[in-house]
């Protein structure tokens, strides 16, 4: 522990530097989430003590992200739907969610998965980072002008027919589940039905409106009516926001430029006694744990949303290690990957449950941290004790933000998290696909791909699609390469090898030799396919050498299979010679040996079938 505190007055000048560098992004990523501020401001506090608690960096600085963050808003938008628009009612189910998704994560880092993150593919992941970009800068620009669909009379009023039909329908699967709801009477239907106001039925039309411009496609719908309704206060406070964000970067770096913002712009705002809109309330006190995740966990509800918890997981596994690898070129040391998952697990696993939002390995933070001095965990403990300070101590003086301030903070780490280096390497990368007389890079194809439906249809499935995309073009380009270094083709000339040269030439013309070069695998599986109707007429018998053939797959076995079937068809013998140990654990698997191919056929040399051979043609 003594080595915990040799580095102390770096680390307390790391921890405390990291904390105000999250703070506004806190704030900002918690509003942009759905959930309000205080639970991003939650999410920094638990995850970033715990991460670095428990985690396998020792620099790392964690709390919300804006990936994760960008996936959160899928989760809390769909669960919130199922609960007519409350987000209390939906919270529990929400933070069940993310408190599985931490699960996951330790899950992973016990059962050693850490190593095998970095294998995802660049174009997936460059595609996703920069559709992350695209949605928070698209879905901040309705709170930047001020414009918020659900307090448009004339926006909302279209939807209240709809929502009357619904309130009818809760009514009706109420009666229904209390089992008062009967044909012959209706008068407990009518009783209800009366009791519905005006205010009612206007607050489910605000909840329908809301959800309908909620998302990158209901905010594109949305914005021309935004645009004619500019709040032109709320739009300048944005703009000096950005401006100051941007400009004093490049007077210094040492103070975050985004806390200077947010200190300057909700100064003058609060200062000069500015009619602005104020980001939701900031619960003052210390967290207190929701325990509704456990006492009303419904399976049902989050069924559905178990892939997403897990795709949370691998985001925030991904974010974190990324991190964790520059955190290790700045301080030369060696993080622990699995460690740090079950770190980052832990992390958000608390965060849920006092309800905070998810969130992984920051990197912006995490440099900002090492920078000042922070060389071991205590950093980022002291960081997530900071936060919860300044949550105690200044809680209802953040309330009187102003929700453009951390719109503008949005919209520049929008810009910033996009990746212009996979952008830039577009029109350089080889174009190694044709699609008749158009040639096309396959990682290109997939980065777009990705970026196209993670913006515009589901940032979870883009991603699994992105993988599936990647993983098949590998396959297949992998198989041609090796196909083409390999000889397994039965149209190719066979050109005798070193110890066939003293074969007997009385027996060319009885016995066909096929040599094998390289994995007999789904690449080359069709070619070997062939080969049953290309050996002469004349031949009795078959010697498939397979001193080079090292592996062999489930398709390049069954082609194996089919073949020799075929031959035994057309009673030609055939005699395997130095078969590998992969190959013939597979063909022993299905019973091509014994079955297709005895034991007594199988020769460890050439030599040794040609004796064989000799000696049959001899009786």
């Amino acid at each position: 522990m003594r080595k915990h505190f040799a580095h102390f007055r770096g680390d307390l000048l790391g921890g405390i530097t990291a904390g105000v560098v999250a703070l506004p992004l806190a704030l900002a990523f918690g509003v942009s989430s759905g959930l309000g501020p205080s639970a991003g401001l939650y999410g920094a506090i638990f995850i970033s003590f715990f991460a670095a608690l428990f985690g396998g960096t020792n620099t790392q600085i964690s709390g919300p992200t804006a990936p994760m963050t960008a996936v959160s808003m899928v989760v809390i938008s769909g669960i919130i739907g199922l609960y007519d628009g409350s987000v209390e009612k939906a919270l529990p189910a929400i933070l069940s969610v993310f408190l599985l998704a931490g699960l996951f994560q330790i899950g992973l880092g016990l059962l050693g998965i850490g190593r095998y993150i970095r294998y995802i593919p660049y174009p997936v992941v460059s595609g996703f980072m920069t559709a992350i970009g695209v949605i928070i800068i698209i879905t901040q620009i309705m709170p930047a002008i001020g414009y918020y669909p659900k307090e448009d009379e004339a926006y909302v009023e279209p939807f209240k027919p709809l929502a009357e039909e619904l309130i009818l329908e809760n009514i009706l699967r109420e009666e229904a589940g209390e089992g008062i709801l009967v044909l012959e009477d209706f008068e407990e239907t009518i009783k209800r039905a009366e009791e519905i106001s005006d205010y009612t039925i206007a607050e489910e039309a605000r909840t329908l409106a809301a959800k309908e411009a909620s998302g990158v496609m209901g905010a594109i719908k949305a914005l021309p009516r935004g645009f004619k309704n500019i709040n032109w206060l709320e739009l300048i406070l944005t703009l000096v926001t950005v401006a100051i964000i941007y400009s004093f970067k490049r007077i210094t770096r040492v103070v975050p430029s985004t806390l200077v913002a947010l200190v300057i712009v909700s100064g003058i705002a609060y200062g000069f006694g500015l009619d602005y809109r104020t980001i939701e309330e900031i619960p003052a006190g210390f967290p207190v744990p929701n325990l509704e995740v456990f006492t009303e966990f419904k399976f049902s509800v989050i069924s559905p949303y178990i892939f997403t918890a897990l795709t949370l997981s691998l985001l925030g596994a991904i974010d974190s290690l990324l991190t964790s690898v520059v955190a290790d070129n700045m301080t030369k040391t060696k993080h622990k990957p699995n460690k740090e998952l079950v770190g980052q697990g832990i992390g958000n696993t608390i965060a849920a449950v006092f309800g905070g939002i998810p969130g992984a390995g920051a990197t912006i933070r995490t440099v900002v941290n090492i920078n000042s001095g922070g060389r071991t965990r205590l950093s980022g403990m002291i960081s997530g004790v900071l936060l919860l300070m300044i949550l105690l101590a200044m809680g209802p003086v953040a309330s009187r933000i102003p929700a453009a301030v951390l719109a503008g903070i949005l919209i520049t780490v929008g810009i910033s998290v996009m990746d212009y280096k996979g952008l830039r390497a577009i029109p350089s990368l080889p174009r190694d696909i044709k699609l008749g007389p158009l040639k096309l890079s396959s990682e290109v194809i997939i980065m777009l791909v990705v970026l196209a439906l993670s913006t515009f249809w589901n940032l979870v499935y883009a991603v699994g699609i992105g993988l599936v995309i990647a993983s098949l073009m590998f396959m297949k380009r992998i198989g041609d390469l090796t196909g083409k270094r390999s000889d397994v083709k039965s149209l190719s000339k066979e050109v005798a090898w070193a110890d066939e040269k003293n074969f007997p030439s009385s027996l060319k013309d009885e016995v066909f030799i096929k040599h094998l070069k390289g994995p007999l695998f789904f690449g080359t599986a069709s070619d070997f396919l062939q080969l049953a109707q290309q050996i002469p007429d004349t031949a009795r018998t078959v010697i498939i050498r397979l001193g080079r053939t090292q592996y062999m797959d489930q398709s390049g076995l069954y082609a194996m299979e089919e073949v020799l079937q075929e031959l035994r068809k057309k009673k030609v013998q055939v005699l395997f010679v130095d078969v590998m140990d992969q190959p013939r654990y597979m063909m022993e698997r299905i019973d091509i040996i014994p079955d297709l191919v005895p034991l007594e056929h199988i020769f460890q040399t050439f030599d040794e079938c040609v004796i064989w051979i000799r000696e049959q043609n001899s009786q």
